[in-house]
């Protein structure tokens, strides 16, 4: 059962990351799983799941929330914000949080919903703003989000860090936590941003060359997953090129757990001890570098 785990795994994200191509994910999830229907249950599981419960409720009276919309860097954008409400005197971080190729999910706003909580300001984008927002089918999104117009994204991100980190309530230093596609993108904003950006948190993201390290300013946290062998290739050198560089970095790789361990709307990929880990560490991490 776990080897068909495993190949399971690799087959969906093979879709999710490369072809997209649903009617080839069925045809080789039910040459694995012997039928059609056996091949839909697989799917189901490993995938995330929009009708998931949100850890926190919408609705938290100890949060405000709200649907910013305006432009940044000429172009539409929209933005999930989320902060305590008390506690109105005391100056918090401000926390960008980056959703994977899927854009800005129900479980991506649960997310920022959780830092706000931890005593952030958080602001979650939607990159697929200027292509008229994230879609409810999530293949859709993931085909916006393969000709979205990455230097605009970078823009529109480091445009609402200069807006957003001079809120009266932020502390004036910014922090950004990204997932999967979102992590890529936390690392390719450290190597744009400088000293705008304060600390940086990628979950398995697939990192940039490592003849950038020398461009990033801020500190980074690291997330990887054990089997995640197609991210690991390029996490391995990135790492060993930040630290060459002088560069604050930590990096956690997790034994045997999947790509997207983080994501409770998973249910095959979730792994709840290396999440609360790995959680545990992002805020503090956060904490440190972002409070006061």
């Amino acid at each position: 059962m776990s080897d068909l785990h495993d190949a399971a795994v690799q087959l969906y994200d093979a879709f999710t990351h490369e072809h997209h191509d649903r009617r080839t994910l069925l045809k080789q999830m039910t040459a694995l799983a012997g039928s059609a229907v056996a091949a839909e249950a697989l799917i189901a599981g490993i995938a995330a799941s929009p009708a998931a419960a949100a850890l926190i409720d919408p609705a938290d009276p100890r949060l405000k929330t709200r649907m910013l919309t305006g432009t940044d860097a000429g172009k539409p954008s929209r933005a999930y914000l989320a902060m305590a409400r008390q506690g109105a005197a005391t100056k918090r971080g401000l926390v960008l949080v980056i959703h994977e190729n899927r854009g800005l999910t129900p479980h991506i706003q649960d997310v920022a919903r959780r830092i706000a909580l931890a005593g952030f300001i958080a602001v979650a984008p939607d990159l697929l703003a200027p292509q008229g927002g994230t879609p409810v089918d999530e293949d859709r999104a993931r085909t916006l989000i393969g000709t979205a117009d990455y230097d605009l994204a970078l823009a529109q991100v480091q445009s609402m860090m200069a807006k957003m980190g001079s809120r009266q309530r932020s502390s004036g230093k910014v922090g950004a936590v990204g997932f999967c596609w979102g992590g890529a993108f936390v690392d390719r904003l450290a190597v744009a941003a400088g000293t705008a950006l304060t600390a940086g948190v990628a979950y398995y993201g697939p990192a940039p060359a490592p003849s950038e390290a020398a461009k990033v300013q801020a500190a980074l946290m690291l997330h990887y997953a054990g089997k995640d062998a197609r991210v690991n290739a390029g996490g391995v050198p990135w790492t060993a090129a930040l630290k060459a560089a002088g560069k604050s970095v930590e990096a956690f790789t997790y034994p045997d757990v999947d790509h997207a361990f983080n994501n409770d709307t998973s249910a095959d990929r979730y792994n709840a001890a290396a999440a609360a880990l790995a959680w545990q560490r992002t805020i503090a991490f956060l904490h440190q570098r972002l409070d006061g």
